[in-house]
């Protein structure tokens, strides 16, 4: 496995590859790398002949200086687990390396970008549409790979692709959970012994409106679902939207054939933000 820090070094080893016929897969994240990034590197090595993991803490996807600087980092580590899981490449650029210059490009794709994450952390799509566009224009993979834990992300990066015209295919990988059923995800490293005692409850009450919801109404899931974290100790919902999941839109019943409930809430005194979701009702095939 090979580490590099610079653009152009990256670009001509996938140079060489490329002209040997070799199809690249692109796995970005931000470090702080655990299993369910694993499972997005595995997937990437068993589907093409190169991967490349790009571990760069992104700023402009930031709208709180205070999330970016505690975000977990440990360069490391991450190259351990990625050498475990045979990765070809790691890209581990610095900030002056990405953004020589600022990047002005500004990017919305309503509705998808728009509500939610959206709504709540103004200009953070745009900045994860600027960094993902850099990645697929350094790499240019044929295949880049994101976990269903970051959902809406994958809408917004689909609508991204489409409107750049970029030629990488976009692959969803299913959410790793750990045992009692909480998400994995880079900030769980910031949570306290008894905060990631209470975490799992997100999920809990996900689940248990699965069941809910075949008979009570959208709203009445919804604030079943609401209730039940709020009345945790230590856990507050931040939003819980049951939405088209091909929209993004809030829907009003259960006729939609595609609907996923997305979820924040923030966790303990910090409080660590944690995302969630689950799917009612799965899209059609």
């Amino acid at each position: 496995m090979k580490v590099f820090h610079k653009i152009v070094d990256l670009q001509n080893a996938l140079f060489a590859d490329r002209k040997e016929g070799k199809v690249i897969g692109l796995v970005p994240t931000m470090g702080a790398l655990h299993q369910g990034h694993a499972s997005l590197v595995k997937t990437s090595v068993k589907e093409n002949d190169i991967t490349v993991v790009s571990v760069f803490v992104n700023p402009t996807q930031f709208n709180d200086k205070n999330d970016l600087k505690s975000y977990p980092r440990d360069l490391d580590a991450d190259c351990r687990l990625l050498e475990e899981c045979q990765a070809d490449y790691v890209f581990a650029p610095e900030v002056e390396e990405m953004y020589p210059t600022p990047d002005n490009r500004h990017f919305e794709f309503p509705p998808v970008s728009t509500v939610m994450e959206g709504a709540h952390r103004p200009g953070h799509f745009n900045g994860v549409c600027q960094v993902v566009s850099r990645l697929f224009y350094i790499v240019r993979p044929d295949r880049a790979y994101f976990g269903e834990k970051d959902w809406q992300q994958i809408a917004v990066v689909k609508a991204m692709v489409r409107q750049l015209q970029l030629k990488v295919k976009i692959v969803e990988c299913p959410i790793v959970r750990d045992d009692d059923g909480l998400a994995r995800s880079s900030r769980n490293t910031l949570l306290a012994p008894d905060e990631r005692a209470i975490a799992p409850k997100i999920y809990e009450a996900l689940k248990a409106s699965l069941d809910y919801a075949k008979t009570h109404s959208v709203q009445q899931t919804h604030d079943f679902v609401v209730d039940s974290i709020n009345a945790v100790d230590g856990l507050d919902v931040e939003y819980f939207a049951i939405v088209d999941g091909n929209t993004l839109q809030n829907v009003d019943s259960w006729d939609t054939p595609y609907v996923v409930g997305c979820i924040t809430v923030y966790c303990g005194k910090t409080p660590i933000r944690l995302i969630d979701h689950i799917k009612y009702q799965e899209k059609e095939a």
